[in-house]
Formats: structure tokens, C-alpha cells, sequence
């Protein structure tokens, strides 16, 4: 069978596609791409696991707890170590290493759960041992502060993706969400791109410009990521990927993971998204801000402005076009709980998978491709940018190029 949406007279019955789901996700589970549940723990409880504990239900404030990750069959989760763009400078650096720090912690305070993992071959032992394998990716650039031996330290700390932007730019790069200042790469992003290569590290390209994608693509000899990003060709948003890019991921061996944020996958969403923001501002909140009385502001906002609801649907459009696009080796899942205020209703938290997993079956993707989809591709990824690292560091030493020698002394404008 295709991936073409059957006839719904041919489509098995929904409980018995849940649990066939279900049990596709106990052999190859979720590779999830980015959650910010360590940002969400920052804001609301100053990182203190006695106070909001994770092994108990949290359904009330967070998307994510233990019992949750377990019944949406994740194998492993990139904990986003993301810090805001407008910290800026060592700000954004010690930040980074209280997000790194809280990881940690979050892992040693749960072993029989949770284990820490830097490299495919950890992913792979964790699962073994029914643990779930914890990875860290920074968020943007800035938490490196255009230093090369900040990004060897953060390396060196467990982190194993760096999104090259946040919603701004960086001195070095342009974002999505930005006013174009570099054209996509500057002489010392390129080299940020051949660093990571170096070490290892994925080069992720969520919230990235387009050129700023098509340029880490032309530099990079790794495959690269997406960590959280859908198509662009069936949501027009700048946060999602083209249809160009996609086209080039097989060449380079990359994974674009498809995220489940209403307004990068639901075009009705983009308006009452922006509405919903402005609305966050003018009653003196950060339009990302996910805590209690943030969330009540949204909600009021909601109650009055009934929102466009985005389903487990809407996400596998996203999935079969990219399949297509990209191809099936090359696709994978960044839900982006904890880091957004509304999600798809049957996705409403990290629970849900087993509902998108579903609705693929009942599609006609096979077991097969649904297990590259959730685990295999983003396993191999790691593993590849692993061997390149290998190989890389026989020919090369550490860079010590820096902003100031290569883009001049401030490079752009962040």
C-alpha cells in the first residue's frame, strides 16, 4: 500500500489501530527531536525536582512526565538546553550550562527511567535496558557567544546537536524569523558548520533561513538535522522546511523531524497564532511563556478567540509530503512539547504518539518505514556524524578562527 490516505471503508478499525501502534512503539520507539521541558522547569520551579516531580502526573502544568514519556512509547528524547535570544553574551553561555546541569540532574535523579546518552551506540544500550536515552541539544547559537572553544565545551558536556539560530539572528547566521543580515552563512558560520563536523556534533537547521539552510547543506560534510521543522509546501511558514532542501537531505544523509507546533503545521493557525501573541504582549508576557499565569492569559485568549485545532491528521500530511520529498530514510518526529502553548488536539502531550503512529498505519505506512520514522533514522544519523568525526579529526586539528579574524570585528548585527 501507498501512503495515500485510504478509503475510509478500507481503514481498519481506530482501537485496532492503536494498538497495533502501540505495539510497533514497543519495538522501535520514539526518537524525539527536541522537548524544553528544562526551560519549562527553569520557569516554573527554579529547576527543583522536589517541588514539581517528574514521577508523578504533572499533566496540569507540563506536557512531559516519566509516566507520560513511558505510555507514548519514547526510546529517547534531545532535552532542548535552550536559553532566549535575548540573553546574550556570557548570559546566554552560564544559561546553557545551567540547562546542561539540570539535565543531568533530571537523569541521575531518575536512573531506572532515564539514562544519559552521547553517542547512537548509548541510544542503543538504553533501550536495551528499557531506559529512556537522554541526549542535549542547544537551541541557537547565541549560547555560544561566537567561540569555537565554548561549542568544544558544550560538546565536551554531552550536547550533541547545536540549532544554528534561534527566532534571531546570530553575528554569524541568519534565522527564519529575521531580517536577513548575512544572506545565510557568514565566513565564521561556515566554519561554526565545520567545527561541529569535527566534534561530532549534528548541525541542526530548525528555526534557520532558508539560505542559511541551503549554505550548512554546501559546507557541511556531515549529515545535518532539523530537529523541529515541517514542509513548507503544505504549511507556508518560515519555520518550515522547502521543498529544495528537503530534495537535498538524501545527498547529504540528513533527518528532518516533523514537529507538532499548530502554527508551522496548520496554515488557519498562522493568524490566530500572531493574534494570540500580540495579546501575550500587551498583558506584559513573553509570547513563549509557558507557565501557569502565561497560561491562563492564552487560554482567555482562546476562550474568547476559539482556535484552529490541528490533529494527528494534520501532522502525517506533513509526514507523507516529506516522505515523498525527502524520502523515508530521511524523515523523523520533533514534537516541541514544553516549548509551545497549544498543540494538536490527540497530541496534547508526550502521550500521544501512539495517536500519529495510528493514524500513519491506517494510511498504509508499514512497519518497516514507521520504525525508520521513530527510531532507525535518527539512530544512524548520530552514528554517521559520528564517523565522519573520526575521520575528520585525523586530517585536522581543533579551529581557532574567531568572529572578529574572519567576518571582522563584530561580524553582523544579532
Amino acid at each position: 500500500m501507498t501512503s495515500e490516505l485510504l478509503d475510509s471503508a478500507e481503514r481498519p478499525d481506530p482501537a485496532a489501530l492503536l494498538d497495533r501502534a502501540r505495539a510497533l512503539l514497543r519495538d522501535t520507539p520514539v526518537v524525539d527531536g527536541h522537548n524544553d521541558l528544562p526551560w519549562a522547569m527553569r520557569e516554573q520551579v527554579g529547576y527543583d525536582l522536589d517541588t514539581l516531580d517528574l514521577a508523578a502526573d504533572q499533566s496540569s502544568r507540563l506536557h512531559t512526565d516519566l509516566a507520560r514519556l513511558a505510555a507514548g512509547g519514547v526510546g529517547a528524547q534531545f532535552w532542548s538546553v535552550y536559553v532566549p535570544s535575548r540573553l546574550a553574551g556570557d548570559h546566554a553561555v552560564s544559561a546553557t550550562l545551567e540547562q546542561i546541569d539540570f539535565v543531568r540532574a533530571l537523569a541521575a535523579r531518575f536512573p531506572d527511567r532515564l539514562r544519559l546518552a552521547f553517542t547512537a551506540e548509548d541510544m542503543e544500550a538504553a533501550r536495551a535496558d528499557g531506559r529512556i536515552a537522554s541526549l542535549m541539544g542547544a537551541e541557537g547559537g547565541h549560547s555560544i557567544d561566537s567561540s569555537l572553544a565554548t561549542l568544544r565545551a558544550l560538546y565536551e558536556l554531552g550536547v550533541r546537536y547545536l540549532t544554528l539560530t534561534h527566532n534571531d539572528n546570530t553575528p554569524w547566521a541568519d534565522s527564519a524569523t529575521d531580517k536577513p543580515a548575512a544572506g545565510g552563512l557568514t565566513r565564521f558560520g561556515e566554519e561554526v558548520v565545520r567545527e561541529m563536523n569535527w566534534l561530532g556534533m549534528l548541525v541542526d537547521l530548525s528555526h534557520v533561513s532558508a539560505d542559511t539552510m541551503r549554505d550548512a547543506l554546501r559546507v557541511s560534510e556531515a549529515p545535518v538535522l532539523f530537529s523541529h521543522s515541517s514542509a513548507r509546501a503544505v504549511c507556508d511558514h518560515p519555520r518550515n522546511v522547502p521543498d529544495d532542501v528537503l530534495g537535498r537531505l538524501a545527498a547529504n544523509g540528513g533527518v528532518a523531524m516533523a514537529t507538532f507546533v499548530p502554527k508551522f503545521i496548520l496554515p488557519a493557525a498562522i493568524e490566530w497564532t500572531a493574534a494570540a501573541d500580540e495579546n501575550m504582549r500587551a498583558h506584559g508576557f513573553d509570547h513563549l511563556d509557558t507557565t501557569p499565569a502565561g497560561m491562563a492569559c492564552q487560554r482567555a485568549f482562546e476562550q474568547a478567540t476559539p482556535r484552529p485545532v490541528a490533529t494527528p491528521a494534520t501532522v502525517a500530511d506533513h509526514l507523507d509530503h516529506m516522505r515523498e520529498v525527502a524520502g523515508i530514510d530521511h524523515i523523523g518526529i520533533g514534537g516541541d512539547f514544553d516549548g509551545t502553548a497549544f498543540l494538536p488536539a490527540g497530541l496534547d502531550d508526550v502521550a500521544g504518539y501512539p495517536n500519529l503512529i495510528a493514524e500513519l498505519l491506517g494510511r498504509g505506512w508499514s512497519p518497516t518505514d514507521l520504525g525508520k520514522l521513530t527510531w532507525h533514522n535518527a539512530v544512524r544519523v548520530l552514528r554517521d556524524a559520528e564517523a565522519v568525526a573520526r575521520e575528520l579529526r585525523t586530517t585536522r586539528r581543533p579551529s581557532i578562527a574567531t568572529l572578529a579574524q574572519l567576518d571582522g570585528l563584530d561580524g553582523l548585527a544579532g
